[in-house]
């Protein structure tokens, strides 16, 4: 390991990308922490440990922790970075849900790399939209009325000016973190996006570990209500992360492999094709999208439920709410199932928007390959649905695993949600699969110029990461 370290700086070309990856993390580091003109950052401070304090169990609070999650940025103190990557995400993938129902960008994909800038493009275009939109929004929340969160000498000067020097400040943020990740992507090493992602989960590591020794009575046999962790938690919260970790590696590169045959081909004397590959089939096709949709949308009964409680409402209908309330709280049971449900239905949705059966047989025909026992056409594009849909059973169900083991845990063990976070959910299976990308190209780098890589040794001539087979 200390040897594969050493020679990514013995590389020329690879020591600058990631030396220039780093260096754009830490102006991302850097540019997190300016607040935005005019706003009161003890103010947000203290609003941020009262949160701390009554737990996340709230819509808002869970709302926080996935924003600070999945965009990089944080709603619990007003920043330029406030936004983070957020809006960039969300019209990527506008753009690739419009592009299987809208002919002319499904036509513009298959373009190739002409099609892939132009549709990057028109995602540029649309980020700038959905940051004044989002702003707007982070603004009226942040700066109500009732939340004195600016600076006594702007109180008075809450017109139009400050709401416009704010949002316009979200906005540059954002632009500013896409154009850094697409410099990463050019001068760096890996996914620029994933990696500004990557960087603001670790961000949180330090402060959890933090609040773990704080909590932790090491102290056997003399109880402590302001450290309720024991030394076994503490073990198994260890065992627990490795198991987890270790299994989201098995099904990130888990694959359902389809024995391929190739037709032969004679030409004069000579017989070309006839090669057996295999078809990689992903057994959990969706990555990380199923759980970002459910989780979001979970977000909205809490909120809408939260604000029925607050009402005081008396006599079954108020005892409902307060029921349901609790109910939909993290942890509750319906909140699971519900999110569970939610996980299959978005495993399975993005599943069938991605994976084109019948195209991917057409192109097997038109290379003149087949699966054997299946006709070409489609009885094989049947077949590659079918397979698809049992795999996709299975990633779903393991995505499911990894929603909930960090609440079980929480309800279980009494650890705080910040330090549990870190045993599955979104994080987590953001962090395996970039930390994943970023092994296998350095990996490749290494080997291309005869050295050995993290799984292949001095020689590179061991085995590489590769998906396993089912």
């Amino acid at each position: 390991m200390i040897k594969t370290f050493i020679n990514i700086f013995r590389v020329p070309e690879l020591r600058n990308k990631v030396l220039f990856t780093l260096f754009m993390l830490a102006i991302y580091r850097i540019g997190y922490h300016v607040p935005l003109p005019g706003t009161d950052q003890e103010q947000f401070a203290k609003m941020d440990a009262q949160r701390s304090k009554g737990g996340d169990e709230s819509a808002a609070g869970r709302l926080a922790n996935y924003v600070a999650i999945f965009s990089g940025g944080s709603l619990t103190q007003s920043t330029v970075f406030g936004l983070g990557i957020m809006p960039y995400i969300s019209a990527s993938i506008i753009f690739q849900l419009l592009g299987t129902v809208v002919p002319s960008l499904e036509k513009m994909q298959k373009e190739g790399e002409s099609g892939r800038k132009k549709i990057q493009e028109w995602t540029r275009y649309a980020t700038v939209p959905l940051c004044l939109v989002q702003g707007a929004f982070l603004m009226t929340a942040q700066f109500h009325s009732d939340h004195p969160l600016v600076q006594k000498m702007f109180i008075r000067e809450m017109s139009l000016n400050f709401w416009l020097v704010g949002i316009i400040s979200l906005t540059t943020g954002t632009i500013f973190l896409m154009w850094l990740g697409e410099q990463i992507d050019e001068y760096g090493l890996g996914n620029g996006v994933s990696l500004i992602i990557l960087a603001g989960i670790v961000a949180r590591m330090p402060a959890a570990i933090q609040q773990l020794i704080e909590q932790t009575n090491l102290r056997a046999g003399t109880p402590d209500p302001t450290k309720p962790i024991t030394p076994g938690k503490v073990l198994f919260l260890a065992a627990s992360f490795v198991f987890v970790v270790a299994g989201s590696i098995l099904i990130t590169q888990a694959q359902r492999r389809i024995p391929i045959q190739q037709a032969k081909h004679t030409r004069g004397r000579h017989i070309y094709g006839g090669q057996k590959q295999f078809l990689p089939l992903r057994v959990n096709h969706g990555g990380v999208m199923p759980i970002i949709f459910a989780q979001s949308l979970m977000l909205f009964p809490g909120v809408i439920l939260g604000w029925l409680n607050g009402k005081n409402i008396g006599g079954a209908l108020g005892a409902a709410a307060s029921w349901l309330n609790l109910e939909f709280g993290r942890g509750g049971y319906l909140y699971i199932l519900l999110e569970s449900a939610m996980i299959y239905f978005f495993a399975y949705f993005w599943t069938t928007v991605q994976f084109q059966p019948k195209e991917m047989a057409n192109q097997l025909r038109d290379y003149g390959s087949f699966i054997p026992g299946l006709r070409p056409g489609k009885r094989t594009a049947d077949y590659l649905e079918k397979v698809m849909m049992r795999i996709t059973y299975v990633g779903a169900a393991f995505l499911c695993v990894i929603a909930v083991v960090p609440m079980v845990v929480t309800e279980w063990l009494g650890i705080p949600f910040q330090i549990s976070a870190f045993l599955g959910g979104t994080g987590l299976l953001i962090v395996v699969s970039v930390a994943l990308d970023m092994v296998q190209r350095i990996e490749a780098n290494l080997l291309m110029r005869n050295y050995g890589g993290f799984l292949s040794g001095d020689s590179g001539k061991g085995k590489r990461i590769k998906g396993r087979q089912y």
